[in-house]
């Protein structure tokens, strides 16, 4: 093979080996592309049931006593309190809660009681339906969400002298007593997933 023929042989091999020209959509690299969003698999596994709502176990079968206990609580709690601001402070721990069997019970109890439907309804937004509820019934419904979210910080002055400014101090106890009942009520609902509408 003469060297002319032979230059000739390694340009063609050259040209055959280089890659085709790509379009610019073509040279768009795997890092380029568009992400998928990453709230598309959450959405998807959230349409997912993610537990079946219904009784784990009969807490108050399996432990009497501490049900007795808990009732006689309740009792001793609520004396001398208005019967439908304890309704309230009951309503509004288990929205907060998340307790549907105590929401049951206690929306029932507050409209057997001569509740309207208009305070029930709005309660879940309380600070904005103000006129529907007395200064007192707003100061225990403060110290209810105060008391109920304890994680989220420690009671706050201003809420704790709100509500003695409208309750004495037998009576501030018993409503501090009650609401620290309907929030053991609701963890005992909670997590053992009691079902509304059923004892």
């Amino acid at each position: 093979m003469t060297t002319r023929t032979a230059q000739q042989a390694a340009q063609q091999t050259a040209q055959t080996a280089r890659p085709a020209p790509t379009t610019p959509a073509a040279r768009t690299t795997q890092a380029d592309r568009p992400a998928q969003p990453a709230h598309a698999a959450q959405t998807a596994q959230a349409a997912q049931p993610t537990h079946q709502h219904g009784p784990r176990l009969p807490w108050a079968k399996l432990a009497p006593e501490v049900y007795k206990a808990m009732i006689a609580l309740e009792v001793a709690a609520k004396k001398d309190l208005e019967p439908s601001l304890v309704e309230l402070v009951k309503i509004r721990a288990s929205q907060l809660n998340h307790c549907a069997f105590c929401l049951d019970m206690h929306v029932k109890d507050a409209r057997a009681a001569g509740e309207t439907e208009q305070r029930i309804y709005l309660l879940n937004a309380w600070e904005e339906a103000a006129d529907f509820y007395s200064p007192k019934e707003q100061a225990a419904l403060a110290l209810t969400e105060a008391i109920t979210l304890l994680t989220e910080g420690f009671v706050p002055d201003a809420v704790y002298d709100r509500a003695a400014s409208h309750f004495g101090q037998a009576e501030l106890a018993h409503l501090i007593a009650l609401i620290t009942t309907i929030n053991a009520w609701n963890r005992f609902g909670v997590s053992t997933r009691m079902a509304p509408g059923q004892a």
